[in-house]
């Protein structure tokens, strides 16, 4: 591979976590170089695939560099394509599990904050608000997906839960609110900025589309409406098992989503989730990746601030190991705990791949935002089991 610069900048404009966004979207590989004049030495991260797999600060190696990055506030980025095949390989956490670790120790202001006092890692507008929940961000969408722009006042509604429509946004700048009705009220469960898409997979489907949350602009707004025409076009020349791992991925979401509002409105839980969890059966996927066929599952997510997060997936459903995609679920942070009579149909993870590399850069920052919204909320689902 020729050492080719792919992405530059400034570290006050663009966030180290922003930065593994885009990296990790495109499956990335090679060398990104951060420099500051606030540090002694030069910040090198190395990527595979899109994840970190080393890093080098001075005499530090390996994660113990990497997180100390995260506090850099000022300073310049320079991300160049090279073959890293013969890097040691030093971490294996996957990014969005470091970048929320990263967010989580400079919350706790235990990684040190380098560069000028007015400057700020994390943009004002990215601030978590009285929920905790921070805003999250995506890559940037290719403009000749947009067919008009629309603009928004604060407080404007933009999408009410059970209507319909079919209609994808991006966030071009601005910040919404994505909520959803309770009997105790209404639950935030986003707070989606710059490159986050309103509307998912869903809406390529044919039918009828119930929008199942509310959008609400948190500030003023400025959205891209995107013609759904090319999206269309490419969902439908995927295969079927692409197509149920993608559904797969938004049942999770909405099931993660369902979750957080049986705690928020202190509602009991599934006694017969309960009593599966309580055979202490384990579905031993390994790396490989299934398809259920019939029975259900429940993921059980590890919490280490309080009880695990549950949620089952049914008949076509797909569990494992996904290879383009890390939200933090199994195979490294979840169990996968099976029904009597679980039937499931091996597939070929190297044939998804493939077709992952050929979807149009848009197209998988769909999928991208998709799974940014899994990890986030189960994520606000711990802190909301932490706290009743």
């Amino acid at each position: 591979m020729n050492n080719r610069i792919a992405l530059s900048g400034s570290l006050s404009l663009v966030t180290l976590p922003e930065i593994f966004q885009i990296l990790g979207s495109n499956n990335s590989i090679g060398v990104l170089k951060l420099t500051s004049k606030y540090t002694p030495h030069p910040g090198i991260i190395h990527f595979s695939k899109g994840n970190p797999i080393n890093a080098v600060y001075g005499s530090l190696k390996g994660a113990k560099a990497l997180y100390g990055m995260f506090g850099w506030q000022e300073g310049e980025y320079l991300f160049y394509e090279e073959d890293v095949s013969s890097v040691e390989v030093t971490i294996t956490k996957g990014r969005m599990d470091i970048v929320l670790e990263a967010l989580k120790l400079l919350d706790n202001e235990k990684i040190k904050k380098v560069g000028h006092s007015s400057s700020l890692a994390i943009h004002a507008g990215d601030k978590p608000d009285s929920s905790g929940l921070q805003v999250l961000k995506g890559p940037l969408t290719d403009y000749l997906y947009v067919e008009r722009e629309d603009f928004y006042k604060k407080g404007q509604p933009i999408v009410r839960e059970g209507k319909h429509g079919k209609w994808i946004w991006t966030v071009y700048e601005g910040v919404v609110r994505v909520t959803r009705d309770t009997s105790k009220g209404p639950l935030l469960l986003a707070r989606l900025g710059q490159g986050c898409f309103i509307g998912t997979i869903r809406a390529l489907l044919y039918g009828d589309y119930e929008r199942n949350a509310s959008v609400t602009a948190e500030e003023d707004l400025r959205l891209c409406l995107l013609d759904v025409e090319p999206f269309y076009n490419e969902y439908s020349k995927l295969s079927p098992e692409f197509r149920r791992l993608l559904l797969s991925l938004d049942q999770r979401l909405r099931k993660l989503n369902i979750r957080a509002i049986e705690i928020f409105s202190e509602e009991k839980e599934d006694k017969e989730m309960l009593k599966l969890v309580s055979t202490g059966k384990v579905f031993e996927a390994g790396d490989g990746l299934y398809r259920i066929t019939e029975g259900t599952v429940v993921v059980d997510i590890k919490n280490p601030e309080g009880r695990d997060i549950m949620f089952s997936l049914e008949a076509n459903d797909i569990i494992g190991n996904i290879p383009f995609v890390d939200f933090g679920h199994e195979p490294n942070s979840a169990i996968i705990i099976p029904s009597k009579g679980l039937k499931t149909e091996k597939m070929d993870p190297i044939e998804i791949q493939k077709e992952y590399d050929k979807l149009s850069r848009t197209f998988k920052n769909l999928i991208y935002n998709i799974c940014n919204y899994i990890r986030n909320t189960t994520g606000y689902v711990a802190r909301l089991q932490a706290k009743n």
